[in-house]
């Protein structure tokens, strides 16, 4: 059986696998250190972004659903509505112009 990272430090290190990939990362909402979900909104400087939201597959294991690129604003209102629901959720950041996630995990192609 797998253990899970507590999200405190896979979001430290999502954060630092960012900042040596040469982007701007930076944590937006702290949630509960230990189980809380997290959102990565990626910002490619041009007034979109992409919002990546954990789900869990059919064989229990975490992928990443993206959303977007949409006009930032509107990602941005996802992640509020998200908040209101969920106080325990984490944010991160990212600004990379390439629009690079730095997710280890696997991402679903809508």
């Amino acid at each position: 059986m797998m253990v899970a990272l507590k999200t405190s430090i896979w979001a430290s290190a999502l954060l630092r696998r960012a900042e040596v990939g040469g982007a701007y990362a930076m944590l937006l909402q702290k949630g509960d250190g230990d189980a809380g979900a997290v959102l990565v909104k990626v910002c490619t400087l041009d007034g979109q972004a992409v919002l990546y939201r954990p789900i869990r597959n059919m064989r229990g294991d975490r992928v990443w659903l993206p959303k977007g690129p949409l006009p930032e604003s509107e990602i941005d209102g996802l992640i509020t509505k998200r908040k209101k629901t969920d106080p325990d959720v984490w944010v991160v950041e990212i600004e990379d112009r390439e629009g690079r996630h730095f997710l280890t995990e696997p991402v679903e192609v809508q």
